[in-house]
């Protein structure tokens, strides 16, 4: 019944880019804040960006700042992440995710406050 589809990756030189497409459910999406999060292989799920419901409140890594922009079409229910200048370490499987609550909390960066994920998309960045 809930549903997140992760779309947009794929194997890009570095320095390149890629966009990234979250599709969520009406329910799912509702007003709660998402986030993008990327797991390399043999690493824990990091935290990449996150967005609020209005767009107003935007947090990124310090590793992506100035290289990655998050934004969310409510009227698509999609959640979107540019990603421009990308870096061979920035290869993972990256994952969208459905905060647990309406508002952020200082723990927005930690996968356990987050309800619902997608699958996942690769995102390969070759040197």
């Amino acid at each position: 019944q809930v549903q997140l589809v992760e779309s947009g990756g794929g194997l890009v030189q570095a320095g390149g880019s890629l966009r990234l497409s979250c599709a969520a459910s009406e329910r799912t999406f509702g007003t709660n804040p998402m986030a993008w999060f990327r797991q390399a292989p043999g690493k824990e799920r990091e935290f990449v960006a996150a967005i609020t419901w209005s767009g107003f409140n935007i947090y990124y890594a310090d590793s992506v700042k100035g290289r990655f922009t998050i934004s969310r079409d409510n009227a698509k229910n999609t959640v979107y992440l540019q990603m421009n200048s990308l870096k061979p370490e920035d290869t993972a499987v990256s994952y969208c995710g459905a905060y647990s609550w309406n508002t952020f909390s200082r723990d927005y960066g930690s996968t356990s406050h987050y309800t619902y994920w997608g699958q996942g998309t690769q995102v390969t960045v070759s040197s």
